[in-house]
């Protein structure tokens, strides 16, 4: 997906619900996308922050960015609701 697919999904569902995330190459995950400090850096070469559903409560309590991984958005084929 480019990255204004991505980001055209994320204005409703930033920060705050659950999508299923769908990649090429490796199997769905469930998280959710944050905005960091470099989110606009990161947003203009197509990487993504998402903290998967495993670590979700732990990041809703400590903002701890490091719970998150980056993706390349040229990998994710498709974005829905969980």
């Amino acid at each position: 997906m480019t990255n204004d697919q991505i980001e055209k999904v994320m204005e409703t569902h930033l920060d705050k619900s659950t999508l299923n995330i769908f990649f090429k190459t490796r199997s769905t995950i469930k998280g959710v996308f944050i905005k960091t400090s470099d989110y606009t850096e990161l947003k203009t070469k197509n990487l993504w922050r998402i903290v998967s559903e495993s670590k979700l409560k732990e990041y809703q309590t400590t903002k701890d960015t490091s719970l998150a991984r980056i993706f390349n958005g040229t990998e994710i084929t498709r974005l829905g609701a969980a």
